[in-house]
């Protein structure tokens, strides 16, 4: 049965705007929640949890900055009771794919909510053409520490999708879907597609952990988040996700989208427009 009212946390975020839009379409009442704009939600300020959860039937839950940051833990397991105690029935909760912390962070929103719907994703094909690669991209370069270790990168658009049917239909509780893309990529190999996409050279440039994050710091984030950051992207790259699940096709009942799809409709569209 279809949700009366679904809080979107992130609403406008990469995977929140596309959950967004997606409700609407199907006529679900939505509560996009954001710090600024639509309903009044910060991750940082608990007192904006309850009035946006109040009278809310299910929820779609993305963690900023991440679920495997530090302090994960104990905002899920109080968001948990405050969903609980609103009569919240239904919540999906988007993790990532081998990250113990946040596998910690799912199990503290379960202890209030048993039926808690899990989708934890690979690295995100639109991180470079909506998140932080883009400027590379634009440049012609891609510095990142992933060496040469592959990744199956995963469409957003295909997360959105199963988040969606999770959302407004029966038979997801308490599930936990590994999503991934079709095929393992490096990142050479991504920029060898890019670079088919849009017409120009990318190229790849292998860094250190602690080369990204003294770049993260020169672009203006604090010291601490860098390492975290650089340190998080090195534990994931370190060959352990390096291969593909059928998760999309289980709830989807089709192949996921292919990273050069992604990229032939991102070039198309213009987002890597000079």
């Amino acid at each position: 049965m279809a949700p009366g009212t679904v809080l979107v946390t992130s609403g406008t975020g990469k995977t929140g705007h596309r959950v967004c839009e997606r409700l609407v379409a199907r006529g679900v009442r939505v509560r996009s929640g954001s710090r600024s704009g639509g309903a009044l939600f910060d991750w940082a300020d608990a007192t904006t949890w309850g009035p946006a959860l109040h009278g809310v039937d299910a929820a779609y839950v993305a963690y900023y900055p991440d679920l495997a940051a530090p302090g994960s833990q104990d905002a899920m397991r109080l968001f948990g009771r405050i969903a609980a105690a609103s009569g919240v029935h239904r919540i999906v909760l988007l993790s990532g794919r081998g990250e113990p912390e946040a596998a910690r962070a799912e199990s503290a929103l379960r202890e209030s909510c048993p039926d808690l719907t899990v989708v934890r994703a690979a690295f995100f094909a639109q991180n470079f053409s909506e998140g932080a690669m883009v400027e590379g991209v634009l440049a012609g370069t891609v510095a990142f520490p992933g060496g040469e270790i592959a990744e199956p990168w995963l469409d957003v658009d295909d997360l959105a999708d199963i988040v969606l049917h999770a959302l407004t239909e029966d038979g997801h509780a308490a599930q936990t879907y590994e999503l991934t893309g079709p095929r393992l990529l490096t990142f050479a190999e991504v920029t060898a597609e890019l670079s088919r996409a849009t017409g120009r050279e990318i190229r790849y440039v292998p860094v250190s952990g602690a080369q990204y994050a003294e770049m993260l710091t020169q672009y203006g984030m604090a010291a601490p988040e860098a390492e975290w950051l650089a340190g998080l992207f090195t534990t994931l790259l370190d060959g352990h996700n390096a291969s593909t699940t059928d998760g999309v096709k289980q709830v989807l009942g089709r192949e996921p989208r292919d990273f050069a799809e992604f990229a032939r409709d991102a070039a198309a569209a213009g987002d890597w427009h000079v």
